[in-house]
């Protein structure tokens, strides 16, 4: 039931077919190629899942922590592999967790290459299931995004992101357990929706442009203040101006309903920035449809303006 799913995330570098006990993938016209690699799960977005009853999103987040990641130095996403455990086989689960891991290799651009479904009675709860990734993708030496020319008065470019992607799910759901998930609360969709959008890719809004980029920041867990500095030489800090991009409402509703501060805020989620590109002021307009949030100054840390 899932061949199809794999077949159509196929590249002409894959070799052989699906049942094997390996999958085999060709590398070609690179001249120095380097092998990126990362590895990442869902986390508690899981549980909602489970409480929702719907498992087509998980999977392109599954995907998506990881191809992001990889992202983050310049790679070009080549294949990935999934983990998928559980206590009893659900096949209809299954197929809903596999296809949307297809569709997240679709939008990157990457083949599934393998994976592997264990069965583990007694480890896992009825019902429950969870979810590893391993995505490898290849980037020229000489074009390695380490962020090691980024200089004061470099700017920064933040992408949106679709929702709370997945990251900060134990707190999202300590914070919303009583609330009712079929409801809107003014965001324009049921609750539990809202909560399940999966983790957006950017592989189409970067890949082309990376000769335009010192660094890439992919705003994971940890939020602004502990992601954004990992790219930044010894001397230098990043200024972040707050309300230069579009807040989403279920950040607001967070913020509300747990009373969080903002320093909570910020180190918990991505506030509707998913992934930010450090770029020279000249290079700001080859991003369309991004957002000038901020700059890279003398200092350290991150500063919110």
């Amino acid at each position: 039931r899932i061949k199809s799913a794999v077949a159509s995330t196929r590249r002409p570098e894959v070799l052989g077919g699906l049942g094997g006990f390996g999958g085999l993938f060709k590398l070609g016209k690179y001249r120095e190629p380097v092998l990126v690699s990362g590895a990442d799960g869902v986390g508690t977005k899981l549980l909602v899942a489970d409480r929702v009853g719907r498992h087509d999103t998980v999977g392109i987040d599954l995907v998506a922590m990881s191809v992001n990641d990889i992202l983050t130095l310049g790679a070009e996403p080549l294949f990935f592999l999934d983990y998928f455990a559980t206590g009893t086989l659900d096949p209809d689960v299954t197929v809903q967790v596999v296809e949307g891991i297809a569709e997240g290799c679709r939008q990157s651009g990457c083949a599934l290459l393998g994976g592997e479904t264990a069965e583990m009675p007694g480890m896992y709860a009825p019902g429950h299931y969870d979810l590893a990734g391993f995505a490898v993708g290849v980037v020229e030496s000489d074009r390695i995004i380490d962020g090691s020319t980024i200089e004061a008065g470099d700017k920064l470019i933040g992408f949106s992101s679709s929702g709370i992607h997945s990251n900060g799910f134990s707190l999202v759901r300590k914070l919303l357990k009583d609330h009712d998930w079929n409801a809107e609360y003014g965001l324009g969709r049921p609750l539990g929706e809202v909560l399940l959008e999966p983790t957006r890719l950017y592989v189409d809004d970067i890949l082309p442009h990376m000769d335009h980029v010192k660094g890439l920041v992919h705003i994971t867990g940890g939020g602004f203040t502990e992601n954004l500095p990992r790219v930044l030489p010894e001397g230098l800090g990043i200024q972040i101006r707050k309300g230069s991009w579009p807040m989403l409402p279920i950040f607001e509703m967070l913020a509300e309903v747990g009373q969080l501060s903002e320093h909570d805020l910020y180190t918990t989620f991505n506030m509707g920035i998913g992934m930010v590109a450090i770029v020279k002021p000249e290079n700001m307009s080859v991003f369309t449809g991004a957002h000038l949030i901020g700059e890279v100054v003398s200092g350290s840390g991150v500063e919110l303006l």
